[in-house]
């Protein structure tokens, strides 16, 4: 967990990013012509805590801890990133006056020193918290930045067990990074409008079927079947990336995240298999599309 005064690692150590490609949908079930359309169930039967799923219109991703990826068949579908990625937790401080929304609220203070240490990370907001996710290789590092100005805790056993500042390496190689500024990934938004919703985990077993179906099947989501926010704000969607953008390019989120906090633009940010997406409040799309589109002619000027 990070906030303003603490860093607090989960306790599984290890976790998996893996993508399936060409899963397909029997004909007109679904229109998969623009963005992602659902993510973040979590939970997971044995000893799983950690799934989440993203559609697209390019393949599905699932991010699993290794528990889950241990109960998975193999497939010739399927397609694992290489590395084993850990899960930093971040949350705001419960005695901080409220804040924007997702990563836009730690883009300067973790998302930024990250980039510029050239560690890769992935990301994904939830309606309640963030995930940065960073590769096993690279915690030293991430450790010896963020202990800049944050107290790091390592949960185990429930507990959290403080993280010396000189212990960074913690049983893990030390990483050695150098390397160019990031490339200025070009955007596209398509008209798609999203809802942040989230799940009361006590109510899964009693709606998991009609969950299923509304993930796979189904056109429409049913009404009234999840918690939203009382202003029933709707959201836009950002892609970022005009190609697979891959795992090792360091600074993607950052140069999109920064940004639009900047311009104190609430964003939750998604990672993907293949491409990052951002979800901006609705009525700033065209704030949000502006800003990024002067950050894109900068680079190129």
């Amino acid at each position: 967990m990070l906030n303003s005064e603490w860093c607090q690692m989960d306790a599984v150590p290890s976790w998996r990013l893996w993508g399936a490609f060409s899963r397909c949908l029997p004909s007109g079930q679904r229109d998969r012509s623009r963005g992602p359309k659902v993510q973040r169930p979590r939970g997971c039967r044995r000893g799983c805590k950690f799934f989440s799923l993203t559609e697209t219109p390019e393949d599905y991703t699932l991010m699993v801890d290794e528990e889950g990826f241990k109960e998975l068949p193999p497939s010739e579908f399927l397609q694992v990133a290489e590395a084993t990625w850990l899960v930093l937790n971040v949350s705001s401080h419960s005695g901080a006056a409220v804040q924007a929304a997702g990563v836009t609220k730690i883009a300067r203070s973790v998302i930024a020193p990250l980039a510029e240490h050239h560690v890769s990370v992935l990301m994904l907001s939830t309606y309640q918290t963030d995930f940065i996710l960073v590769r096993e290789q690279d915690l030293s590092v991430v450790i010896h930045t963020l202990s800049q100005e944050f107290n790091i805790y390592r949960e185990v056993g429930g507990e959290p067990v403080p993280v010396a500042r000189d212990d960074s390496s913690n049983g893990f190689p030390r990483s050695q990074h150098a390397g160019p500024s990031p490339t200025v990934h070009p955007i596209q938004s398509p008209q798609n409008r999203f809802c942040v919703l989230t799940l009361d985990p006590e109510t899964l077993p009693a709606i998991a079927t009609t969950l299923i179906d509304v993930l796979f099947y189904s056109y429409r989501f049913p009404s009234d079947l999840l918690l939203t926010s009382s202003s029933g704000e709707l959201w836009r969607m950002v892609r970022i990336g005009g190609q697979p953008l891959g795992f090792d390019e360091c600074g993607i989120v950052a140069q999109i995240a920064g940004p639009l906090a900047a311009a104190d633009i609430s964003a939750y940010y998604i990672s993907t298999f293949n491409f990052d997406h951002a979800l901006v409040p609705e009525d700033g799309i065209g704030s949000a599309i502006e800003v990024l589109q002067r950050r894109q002619d900068g680079q190129g000027s």
